[in-house]
């Protein structure tokens, strides 16, 4: 991790329209600054607009107010930079495992330029993006499925093919959107483990949006709670930040350490507790509380 800010989220606002045109407002004065190699997992109650950050991130959708900023530049729409993994699959039924890590490749270079080289020399990249795809099925350990269809994958299995298709393109920052949700326990411990690999390997900045608490702890090198319930409350703000204070790599005994089940409890008290909230007018986001114990 480098002190460098690589994500910037200068008061941003974000409101929809429902089908009277009547405005509702999901993000309310987001303010947030993330440092190159953080892992950052956001938590929230449903609603709150966890998603809806991370699409600003990704640059799928503009801030109704404020800015999103990465390397100090306005993220305007998505590019190789921010790589994104949703919990449902983004996998072709008709593709072979290799045949989907290959296609952000291939479609980078879908252009009049490309097929004009492509008429010419034909499979004039195919060497090369065999060559990168193998290397990225190993780092996932699927190397041996590369063959096979979605289809014949365990569900662990699928979404680490979408996490090399994903990787595969070098994004500067991974944007991971409930991406174990549907898994089971043990299927979820080895994804975990897996994925603190894959960050420790590669050093990108990862944003993790998750339901689960003891996900969100386990992983994050860094904890930001989102909410629409405190007082006076018209959309969701950051409520708490907390930095995790166990270095990385960790183990799944960190889990039965106290501190670790009262930071859960701290979040799910001070963070996720309405009538706590309701009482709220400013949060202090210092990470003065990081480790104090549960109130």
């Amino acid at each position: 991790m480098t002190g460098k800010y690589i994500l910037e989220v200068e008061g941003a606002s974000q409101q929809y329209f429902d089908q009277s045109e009547k405005s509702f407002q999901v993000l309310n004065n987001i303010n947030l600054q993330i440092r190159e190699g953080e892992f950052v997992t956001i938590v929230g109650p449903t609603g709150c607009g966890k998603s809806t950050l991370l699409r600003m991130i990704l640059g799928s959708e503009r801030p109704s107010a404020g800015n999103v900023l990465m390397d100090q530049k306005p993220i305007l729409k998505p590019d190789r930079n921010r790589g994104v993994v949703f919990q449902k699959y983004s996998l072709f039924d008709n593709l072979t495992v290799r045949q989907n890590v290959r296609i952000g490749l291939e479609l980078e270079n879908f252009s009049i330029f490309g097929n004009l080289l492509n008429t010419v020399f034909p499979g004039w990249k195919y060497e090369e993006y065999s060559t990168l795809v193998d290397e990225y099925l190993e780092r996932v350990g699927l190397l041996q499925h590369g063959d096979k269809y979605p289809y014949q994958l365990s569900g662990g299995m699928r979404q680490r093919v979408a996490i090399a298709q994903a990787m595969i393109m070098k994004p500067k920052v991974l944007l991971m959107d409930e991406p174990f949700g549907a898994l089971d326990a043990g299927t979820k411990d080895q994804m975990h483990a897996f994925m603190l690999e894959q960050w420790q390997q590669t050093g990108q900045t990862i944003l993790f949006v998750t339901h689960d608490l003891e996900e969100a702890v386990y992983l994050g090198t860094r904890v930001i709670v989102l909410s629409q319930y405190y007082q006076g409350a018209n959309g969701a703000k950051i409520v708490k930040d907390f930095n995790t204070p166990w270095p990385h790599p960790r183990d799944q005994s960190v889990k039965e350490e106290e501190l670790f089940q009262d930071m859960i409890k701290t979040i799910r008290n001070q963070g996720l507790n309405s009538n706590y909230l309701l009482n709220q007018e400013e949060f202090d986001l210092s990470h003065a509380d990081a480790i104090q114990l549960a109130s």
